[in-house]
Order: structure tokens, then sequence, then C-alpha cells
């Protein structure tokens, strides 16, 4: 009897025991969980597995990467609350749902203020994107890189956008960013947010007449099938933020912040390689399937949101970026 009354607790030590072996031996390993709402055939999620195998070849397999796409772990802003609680590791956020954490994100937003594709990456990889991902640390999250999400232009349902003045009256869906809306409503626009996962049924239903964003989003939401009309206008460029939670990143030793900003970095290159070949597929397949592209005057554009950036003047923070970034050549 006392054997059988023993043998429960010599079990349990034992389980204790072989757990903590096991916690010793993973701990040499580290792994992370990065989420997101993209499609696995979507560039940016491609760019992701490479940085997978890049962290697992750079670390020798001592630091690994799981990666769940299609909103698996939740909605993007149920992946950023998990950061921020430090449940989840990594996840990716345009770079409009970092203005609700720090007004300096608002720049990226601007219309025009970006030039080009050449522009934007001198930016992003230069000490104003190092500032930038640096500047939301206080909030649990911090940014490991921009990914690049093209040029967002509009697309609509029954007419093709050839000046700002075009856009008069019509409802456009936009991302929910102040920015956003006040770009639309700038250029002549009725801006409403709209979430993307409910956007092709309000174009289907007329709820809006007409969205905006690049050609691989356009194409790949299958909204083309509405809107036929694209005008590569071309109006922002906002980037994609590859984020880690705060909490996370400081439970890493100096080694494994080295590994992971490493692979990241290497995925950025890999990135825009997909990205631009992405970008010329979509408008190969938009165009066979009926999709009326135009390539209007930007300057028209640029002249119509004008007053929008010289307001900016009031916030003599922000106005500094704006100047910043206009000042970095091409």
């Amino acid at each position: 009897m006392k054997k059988n009354k023993l043998f429960p607790k010599l079990f349990l030590i034992l389980i204790s025991c072989f757990l903590f072996m096991s916690c010793q031996e993973v701990s040499k390993h580290k792994t992370l969980q990065l989420a997101h709402g993209l499609d696995p055939t979507h560039p940016v999620h491609n760019a992701m597995v490479y940085m997978a195998q890049e962290l697992d070849k750079i670390s020798e397999g001592q630091m690994k990467l799981e990666i769940y796409p299609s909103g698996q772990l939740g909605s993007e802003q149920q992946c950023v609350e998990l950061l921020q609680l430090g449940s989840l590791a990594i996840t990716k956020v345009s770079a409009a749902v970092m203005e609700g954490f720090t007004n300096n994100y608002q720049v990226l937003g601007l219309p025009y203020v970006l030039r080009s594709k050449s522009h934007s990456f001198k930016v992003l990889d230069g000490p104003i994107g190092e500032e930038l991902l640096a500047s939301t640390e206080k909030f649990n999250l911090k940014g490991l890189c921009f990914y690049d999400a093209g040029a967002r232009s509009f697309y609509t349902l029954n007419k093709s956008i050839e000046k700002p003045e075009d856009l008069d009256g019509l409802k456009i869906r936009v991302m929910k960013s102040q920015t956003a809306m006040s770009l639309v409503k700038a250029m002549g626009g009725s801006p409403t947010p709209i979430s993307w996962g409910e956007l092709y049924t309000a174009l289907q239903s007329g709820v809006v007449d007409g969205a905006e964003n690049n050609p691989p989003s356009f194409y790949t939401s299958h909204h083309y099938e509405v809107c036929k009309y694209y005008s590569l206008n071309e109006h922002t460029r906002v980037p994609d933020v590859l984020i880690i939670s705060t909490v996370i990143w400081n439970k890493l030793n100096d080694q494994q912040k080295e590994w992971l900003h490493a692979a990241a970095k290497k995925s950025v290159i890999e990135e825009r390689k997909l990205w631009a070949a992405s970008e010329e597929e979509s408008i190969k397949k938009l165009l066979e399937n009926g999709v009326k592209i135009n390539y209007p005057n930007k300057d028209q554009f640029a002249g119509r949101v004008q007053e929008m950036l010289d307001a900016y003047q009031e916030q003599p923070v922000l106005y500094e970026l704006i100047q910043r970034i206009q000042a970095t050549k091409d």
C-alpha cells in the first residue's frame, strides 16, 4: 500500500524532471510564430517563407520561424493585440495601421510624398525608415523591416478616372486611416471606410463606387470581376511593416536578435523582386480579364492635394519629416 501511495508522487517527479530536461533542450532552439492575413500565394507571404529559410540557415537550425497565413490566428487587429500581449511574436501590417500608435507614420500615407519606387526604397532603407521602425516600441511593437506594397491607384465600377474631377461625388472605399480619408476627400471623392474582407460585396452591391489599391491586391481580391476601370495615378506608396512584439524581442539574446535582423533584411531584397514580378503579372491578368487600364497625368492629382500637404506646417514635427523625405534623392 505504501508503494502504491508513493507511485503517483514518483511519477509526477519523473514527469517534471522529463519536462525540465525537455525545456532545457528546447531552450537551445528558439521558434517564433508569425501570423498574417495574406493568401499563401501573395508575394509578401512568400518573402516571409524566404525569411524563415534564411533564419534557419543563418542560425544553423538554432532559430526557426513558423508562419500562419490567411488569418489563421486572427484578423490584422487581433494579431497586433496578441503582439502587444506577447502571445504572438511577429505579424505584418500596413504602415497605415501604425498611424494609430504614432503620428509620424502618417507621412508614408501622404499623396506623392514618396515620388517613385526608387525614392521610396531610399527613404525606407535609410535613417528615416529606422526612426519609424523604432517609434512604436513604447507600445510593445518594434518594426523589423518594410516590405514593398506598390503604389495605390483608383479602380472603379462605371467610369475611368482620367482627372481628379472624375472622383467628384464617388464613394471610394479607404482603409480605416484618417490620412487615407483626407486624401480621397481632397481629391473630390467621398471616403468610405470598409474592411477589406467586406469590400467585394460592397462593390458588387454598389455600396461604394470604387476603391484604391495596388495591382496585385486588385487582382488577387477578384475585385476586377466588378470593377472594370483601373487608373494608375499612383497617389501613395504605403509600405507594409513587419513588426515584432517587444515582449518577445527583449527575451532574445544578442545573437538571436542579430540572426533575426539579418534574415529580415535578406527577405526585403527578395520581397522586392517577388513584388515587381507580381505587379507585372497582375497587370497582364487584369487586361486579359477586360479591365481598362489608363495612365492619367499625376501632376493633376498632386496639385489637387497640395493644400493637404501645406496644412502640415501647423504640425512642425511632421512637416519637418515631410521635408526630409522630399529632400531625399532618388
